[in-house]
């Protein structure tokens, strides 16, 4: 590729700056039964009613201020804690869109803690992981997606062939199978040459409860070829279209802002920008 590109250049560092930025207001750890999985804007829960008898509390200590929520320290406690507060963050119209899809809570390590529902983890500042797929055909083009225009995020911009969140029940390969058959109607098992091309990490604020959300997320993403004849055939209506578009056509789609963040960075990363 010609290296004077848009994408590989300006472009794509103003991409990547905007998957790494600071929060918009300052922030506060959120720790829960001893585990520091997320962080909160202050006013977000000192303003929540019945904080307290969620088990909610300010507390002082060396480093700073800090929230913490009382939970008994499994991952059985750790979720029954966080499901009360979900629910009061979205009566107080402080979440995202509710999905009833719980999402697994996880520590500095990595570790399980519990689960939470989706629309409260942006709030939290809870990391999520999500998966996405890069689907060529055999002649070497690319199948990318039409988002839905009703979609809550994103709507009517342009992804790669499939992009979805692992949820608690799931891991990355079960994710990966069901969200390209709902996506696109496609069995991975039935595409050849899957292989892991690697994953971009998102920081950076996000709209959700009134602009009080942090996004916080790993993207794995794979690469596959969809065999000839098999065009891709949304299951579940989160998309408007596919197309097939060539090396060139893709560069400069993504570089005009036609596509989402994620997929954009993703697929610099699959053209080895």
């Amino acid at each position: 590729m010609n290296h004077d590109t848009p994408l590989s250049t300006a472009w794509l560092q103003a991409l990547r700056a905007q998957a790494r930025q600071a929060p918009r207001r300052p922030r506060l750890p959120l720790v829960v039964a001893g585990h520091t999985p997320g962080s909160v804007e202050d006013a977000v829960l000192g303003t929540l009613p019945g904080a307290a008898g969620l088990g909610l509390s300010r507390q002082l200590d060396a480093r700073g201020p800090s929230w913490h929520l009382r939970a008994e320290p499994t991952e059985a406690g750790i979720t029954a804690a966080l499901e009360p507060l979900a629910l009061a963050l979205r009566a107080a119209g402080r979440c995202g869109p509710w999905r009833n899809e719980a999402l697994a809570v996880v520590g500095a390590q990595g570790q399980r803690l519990g689960t939470i529902e989706r629309g409260a983890v942006r709030v939290l500042g809870l990391a999520t992981q999500a998966v996405h797929l890069v689907g060529l055909a055999p002649d070497g083009r690319h199948w990318v997606q039409q988002r839905a225009h009703d979609k809550p995020n994103d709507p009517g911009l342009w992804d790669t062939l499939m992009g979805g969140m692992v949820s608690a029940a799931d891991t990355l390969h079960q994710a990966l199978a069901r969200e390209t058959w709902e996506e696109a109607g496609l069995h991975v098992e039935q595409m050849p040459a899957l292989s892991h091309g690697g994953h971009v990490e998102f920081a950076r604020p996000s709209a959700e409860g009134g602009g009080c959300g942090y996004m916080v997320e790993r993207i794995d993403w794979f690469v596959c070829e969809v065999p000839a004849g098999r065009a891709p055939e949304n299951q579940d209506g989160e998309v408007a279209q596919f197309a097939l578009l060539t090396r060139e056509e893709l560069v400069r789609r993504v570089a005009a802002g036609e596509f989402t963040l994620e997929a954009s960075l993703i697929i610099a990363a699959s053209l080895g920008l």
